[in-house]
Parts: structure tokens; sequence; C-alpha cells
């Protein structure tokens, strides 16, 4: 029989308090205020020695998914192959998951929702377990996972209305890296750029952003142009902007929430010799393919992916080693870096 191991054990092997191990592990560590790096290496420590497995083996649990003996292929779900944040993620997740002994593919959803819910029982014989990326995770989807005691955490979302593992880029962190820029530049009238395909059911960083505006003293209401994919750049899309940069708004800054809507953005601006940031400063709340090598580098929040990666490994392969049915669920939140180029403060 293995052995079984006690908070404080691990206090011992951390060299820390039996009672902050006790508050991590029974998910109180948020409440009386843990540091977030603590939590993360009693849970790392709990992890590696067993500790979660022992909770979930119990004569009236349910029967857990069966997992194999032998490290499988871990897989990721996601809405779109052509995403940035897929070419970058993916391989940093396949070496991570190499490091432990698995492999790692990435799967397309299937737009046809049936269909694809079909496929779900093929992705459990043949996946040990899944990463859910954006709108792939799906209140269907999770249902029928997490009804099957199946091992899947979710990145790049937050889910409010169950507890389950989640990483995600920290969209107030970011907001407010790029306020506090927008402020000691001296800008005061700001226009967002949002995206109208977001998903208002989730953390949106105009919405952040706006409240951090409400919160700065001397600072005008932003205003708001929402457009989608389908924006070309046209006149009379200029015409949204030429109105705002005019009096009596008169525009300094606009902050871009979608890395896809700024390259049309700069294309209009560079034809109508709108000049950045001379004319208007530019910032983007996501880092974008050639970003730095446009006519004006475009300043841009940088998302942390190798640590999400690191991170969301280790928490897929704990889901997989408790078959599931781990009792711990944990929420992490990545800040991102605000990389300064010549559009909004650079040099």
């Amino acid at each position: 029989m293995a052995k079984k191991y006690k908070s404080k054990d691990l206090a011992a092997r951390l060299g820390i308090s039996a009672t902050v191990v006790s508050l991590v592990l029974n998910n109180k560590g948020d409440k009386y205020g843990v540091k977030k790096d603590t939590q993360e290496r009693i849970l790392n420590l709990a992890e590696q020695m067993g500790f979660f497995a022992q909770s979930s083996d119990s004569a009236d649990s349910k029967p857990a998914f069966p997992v194999e003996d032998k490290p499988g292929i871990a897989g990721m779900i996601t809405p779109s192959l052509n995403d940035p944040f897929v070419v970058q993620i993916t391989p940093l997740l396949q070496s991570a998951f190499a490091s432990i002994g698995i492999g790692f593919s990435v799967i397309s959803k299937d737009t046809d929702d049936q269909r694809f819910g079909r496929m779900l029982s093929a992705l459990r014989k043949n996946y040990s377990g899944l990463i859910l990326l954006g709108d792939s995770a799906d209140d269907t989807t999770i249902r029928s996972l997490k009804a099957g005691d199946y091992p899947f955490i979710i990145l790049e979302k937050t889910v409010k209305t169950l507890r389950l593992n989640t990483i995600a880029t920290d969209t107030a962190a970011g907001a407010s890296a790029v306020m506090s820029h927008i402020e000691k530049l001296g800008y005061k009238n700001i226009i967002i750029v949002d995206d109208r395909r977001a998903n208002t059911a989730f953390a949106r960083p105009a919405d952040e952003i706006v409240s951090i505006i409400d919160k700065t003293e001397g600072m005008k209401q932003p205003e708001t142009i929402e457009i989608d994919k389908t924006f070309t750049g046209s006149d009379t899309d200029f015409a949204k902007f030429e109105k705002l940069m005019r009096p009596p708004f008169s525009a300094q800054v606009i902050i871009v929430t979608n890395a896809d809507l700024v390259y049309p953005i700069m294309r209009i601006f560079k034809k109508k010799g709108i000049r950045i940031p001379q004319d208007i400063a530019l910032v983007s709340m996501e880092d974008g393919i050639g970003f730095d090598l446009m006519f004006s580098p475009v300043t841009a929040l940088r998302k942390n992916i190798e640590s999400i990666a690191l991170k969301a490994a280790n928490m897929l392969w704990s889901e997989v080693k408790n078959s599931g049915t781990g009792k711990f669920k944990r929420q992490v939140a990545v800040p991102p870096e605000l990389v300064i180029r010549n559009s909004c403060g650079g040099n």
C-alpha cells in the first residue's frame, strides 16, 4: 500500500507552517492571503507526492474514467488552427508534455456541434486528457467531459458558473499596465476599438479599460468603435475615426482590443496620411505577428506563453493522474507583459 501523506509532511519538506499548507489544500489560500507563488509550490509538491490521489479513494465515490497506466497522449481542442496563439503555444506544450513522457496533438473543433459531440467518445478513448482552448470550451462539451470524470482543463477562457481548472491571461493586469503607460504619456482622450464578436459572458479588455478610466481623475469617458473581421479599412470605416480625431473629442490614442484589427487600421491610416504616433498613438491589447516590423512598430501586450504552457501541462497531468476526480481545482491568471514600441511611447 502506498504511503499516505499528511499536511505536516508537505510543510516539513517546504519549510513552512502546516497551517498554511492546510489552508491551501482546503482551497482557502486566497481567502487568508497566502501568496500565489506559495500556493503554487504547495500544490505542485502535493501533486508530486500523490496527495490528491488519496482524497478521491473512497468507497462511495463515482467510478473514475479509466486512465492508462502508461502515459498516453494529451490533446488540445481549438476553434481554429489559424490562431497565432495556437501556433506559438503548440511547440511549447509539446516540449512540456514530452518532458513527462506524454505525446501531444492539436484537434480543430468541428463547426457542426452535433458531429463534434459524437467525436467526444472517440477522443476519450484515444487521449488521456484534453485542453479546451477558448470558445471550444462550450457548455455542452464541458458538461459531457465533466459528467464522465474525464481529465480536462480550460485555457484562455474564464468559466464563472463552475469551479474548474482554468488558466487564462490576466486581462485586468493587462489593462492596468496599458492605462498606466497611457497616463504617464499624458493622454486623456481615448478611442477603444473593440471586437464585435467578443463574448460578453466573459472578461473583456474593453470593460477593464473603462473601469480604470472611471477611477482616473482628469480622463474623459472613452469613445468606442465596434468592428469585426469583415473590417476592410474603407473610406466609410475611416470616417468613424476621423470624426473622433477632430474637435470636440480630439482623440489622442487608440486602444485596440484584438490584434487582427490592428492591421487594417494601420493600413488605412497610412493611406490617409495619418502618422502614428505623431498624429495619434496606438496600442494593442494583444501582440500580433509582425507588430515589431510594421511601419510604426506597435506597442502591445504580450502573453507569457512559456508560463501558460508549463502551467497547463502540469495542471492537466495532475488531472490525468487523479482520473479526472481531483478535489482541488485552480483558477490561474497569468499577467501579460507590456512591450513598448514606437506606436505609443517607444523609440
